[in-house]
């Protein structure tokens, strides 16, 4: 229960400071930050940190929620004024076949080619809209530092710095509209294995880019988000943002349950078939759940992988370092139609 109430949190944590803190950016302004946000009375930051107030929001909405809860906690998913579908757990499905695919990304993680925001290089080490989220910032390329290379393996370590702030690491294959890397349509997939440990909060996932100013519906798809705290299991979500209207937002989610410490253990695939008419999620090859796509055509997805921090939940006992390894990331040509 108390994942679903986060996740809606995060949710509208992630849309206030994306699309705000986009448009004063492109309006020729500095990005909120810090107490710019909370002035705009979300009561969500302070100290110039997202989501330090987080805990106590969960808890208001868990005192609000928890009563109302008449059909179970699997009620609780479509229980947000209208904003929440949810599923847990599925039969496992088929195999998805990769036969006659054609690559058309393939990052295999023998050399890293990273830069703060491109335009010449294979990944952005800061999100498109040029926000940061959750309790770590994301910091350039240093020595060492948040990313490295070894025998075929990134390595994305965050770790808490002598200051007391946390600092970790984000990939984007794009800079922004019209740059870099991205895919309307396709199988997206990554071979990692996450970090274990209470706050950490490792995600891969997708951002439909849209022009500057233009208004326009996008998509994100959470192919996996995995809380530290709750080691048996992650979630998937596919959200669509309405950026002139945050009440029409609408996210469709899935907890998928895991073996406890399975993620950290051994490394598994994540991916997703993003096609005109579904989004089909998989973890290790094998379908575990599907969820119709938007009607209308979609714009070039940015494939984001990050090791976040905290998400809503405590992190003083967060592991430090805490590392997430990824063995590849990969997009595959959407299926022809026979």
């Amino acid at each position: 229960m108390d994942v679903l109430i986060i996740i809606y949190v995060r949710t509208q944590i992630k849309f206030l400071f994306r699309h705000v803190s986009a448009s004063r950016k492109r309006d020729g302004g500095q990005p909120l930050i810090g107490g710019d946000v909370a002035s705009q009375g979300t009561g969500f930051v302070q100290g110039g940190t997202m989501t330090r107030s987080i805990s106590a929001i969960v808890e208001r909405l868990r005192q609000r929620i928890v009563p109302a809860m008449a059909g179970g906690f699997v009620m609780l998913g479509i229980g947000w004024a209208g904003l929440w579908g949810a599923s847990f757990g599925a039969s496992p499905g088929d195999m998805i076949d990769l036969k006659g695919r054609t690559l058309i990304f393939d990052e295999e993680f023998d050399r890293l080619s990273v830069s703060p925001h491109g335009p010449d290089t294979v990944w952005s080490a800061h999100t498109p809209w040029g926000g940061d989220f959750g309790d770590a910032g994301f910091r350039d390329k240093e020595p060492g530092l948040p990313f490295s290379v070894r025998d075929g393996i990134l390595r994305i370590e965050m770790r808490k710095a002598a200051d007391g702030k946390w600092q970790s690491g984000l990939l984007s294959s794009s800079p922004g509209y019209g740059r870099g890397f991205t895919a309307p349509y396709g199988y997206f997939e990554m071979r990692a294995r996450l970090p274990a440990g209470d706050g950490v909060w490792p995600a891969f996932w997708l951002d439909e880019l849209t022009p500057a100013g233009s208004g326009k519906h996008s998509l994100e798809v959470d192919i996996i988000e995995h809380y530290g705290r709750f080691p048996a299991a992650y979630n998937t979500t596919v959200t669509e943002w309405n950026p002139k209207n945050s009440h029409e937002n609408h996210s469709q989610m899935h907890i998928q349950p895991v073996p406890s410490g399975s993620l950290s253990q051994a490394f598994h695939t994540y991916g997703a078939e993003v096609t005109p008419q579904w989004v089909i999620f998989y973890f290790d090859r094998r379908e575990i759940w599907r969820t119709p796509a938007p009607s209308r055509p979609l714009g070039g997805l940015d494939v984001l992988v990050d090791l976040g921090l905290g998400g809503g939940w405590p992190i003083d006992k967060a592991p430090s370092p805490a590392i997430m390894e990824v063995d590849y990331i990969r997009v595959y040509q959407s299926r022809k139609a026979p």
